[in-house]
């Protein structure tokens, strides 16, 4: 059976958090250097190919439109040949928030805003998931945990104007308040987690689900901090939502925005379809790669439910993975969507932590360089839509 969070009291006191932190620090050191390490590898690049990797990294694609948004407001529409209606509505508001309230107390623009939340996103979505791995299994754990998450061969995402560092730093903190039982702490980070991405849905029902089968477990009356954290898990995602359905006149409203883009869930049909057609012509390397991609996941998930990960992480990875995984669209934006599934890493991250710290930090830096090539010729190529 999966093991459910664990019970301790929520921490109090500022010496808690202090604690936390510095117990998190060469975690933290560690990822910011492999983040600047992708920076100035896309720096050097851009600067040999006459591109600015200031725009690359927050003035193009996704970063547009929230900027835009954070300008101007909701409302702005672009129709394409086709028939695609591009609305900005399909962008949930807390990265414009934070990239307004930003640069209404800064001389930031507010694209310059998003980055700087992004890059600070980013270090405290590493402490989180430090937080939940050290909490789980010890430090060498959580910090390899955080090492494999910045050397993603996307994870120069973690450091654009984008929402997957910000999203990931909620939904880490609500893992690691369940795993405590926090149930309003837990709560209001799923409220804002649903402000931030339509995967917002994953956390609430990790909320949801762990308090169901607790209760059910335990055979007991939940208390008024459970209740309260459920009532407010979904506001967020729920209330974005609803006021797009209220705007366009449609209750389903947010999901016609959606189509207009092109996107939607169809049960993995499309991308089927894609991987398909990918293995039916030469040279067949694409679509080998995304079998083995998908086979790898499903191989790491079932991994994770072996290793008897706490519910909250087993819940939250799967709607993770079924979200990214089943829904149409554009399909070189799947490995973006996936950013977040941090828990997928914790298997290989026991594995990396019984290395010897040298092999261990030669393995990381290899695959870090490695992924800082990869990212900036990604971002100079055709980079994350």
């Amino acid at each position: 059976m999966t093991a459910l969070a664990p019970a301790a009291a929520p921490p109090t006191g500022a010496e808690p958090r202090t604690a936390l932190l510095r117990r998190a620090a060469p975690a933290l050191l560690g990822y910011a250097a492999v983040r600047l390490l992708g920076v100035a590898v896309l720096a050097l690049w851009a600067g040999v190919t006459g591109k600015s990797p200031h725009k690359l990294l927050c003035l193009r694609w996704d970063s547009l439109w929230y900027t835009r948004v954070a300008e101007h407001g909701y409302g702005y529409t672009l129709h394409l040949p086709g028939g695609r209606v591009h609305s900005d509505q399909a962008f949930f508001p807390l990265l414009p928030w934070l990239e307004r309230g930003v640069s209404a107390v800064t001389p930031l623009h507010p694209a310059d805003a998003g980055l700087a939340v992004g890059w600070l996103s980013s270090l405290a979505a590493a402490w989180g998931i430090f937080a939940v791995g050290d909490r789980l299994h010890g430090r060498r754990v959580g910090t390899a945990l955080v090492a494999l998450w910045a050397v993603q061969p996307t994870g120069i995402v973690q450091s654009m104007a984008y929402t997957e560092s910000l999203f990931t730093a909620l939904a880490a903190w609500a893992l690691y308040a369940l795993l405590r039982r926090d149930w309003l702490w837990a709560g209001t980070l799923a409220a804002l987690a649903g402000l931030t991405r339509p995967v917002g849905v994953a956390v609430v029902a990790a909320v949801w689900l762990t308090a169901a089968a607790l209760l059910h477990r335990d055979r007991r009356r939940p208390g008024a901090r459970l209740l309260l954290g459920l009532a407010v898990a979904p506001l967020g995602w729920l209330g974005y939502v609803g006021w797009v359905g209220v705007r366009t006149g449609n209750p389903l409203g947010y999901l016609d925005v959606q189509g207009g883009w092109g996107n939607g869930f169809d049960g993995g049909l499309a991308f089927a379809r894609f991987i398909g057609g990918q293995l039916t012509a030469p040279p067949y390397v694409g679509g080998l790669g995304l079998l083995v991609a998908v086979g790898l996941l499903g191989r790491l998930y079932a991994r994770c439910v072996r290793q008897r990960q706490p519910l909250p992480l087993l819940i939250y990875t799967a709607v993770v993975l079924a979200l990214a995984l089943t829904g149409a669209g554009y399909f070189g934006s799947k490995p973006r969507l996936l950013l977040p599934a941090f828990p997928l890493l914790l298997p290989l991250a026991l594995a990396v932590a019984r290395l010897r710290p040298v092999r261990a930090a030669l393995l990381l830096t290899a695959v870090a360089l490695a992924s800082a090539a990869y990212g900036a010729c990604w971002l100079l190529g055709s980079g994350p839509p």
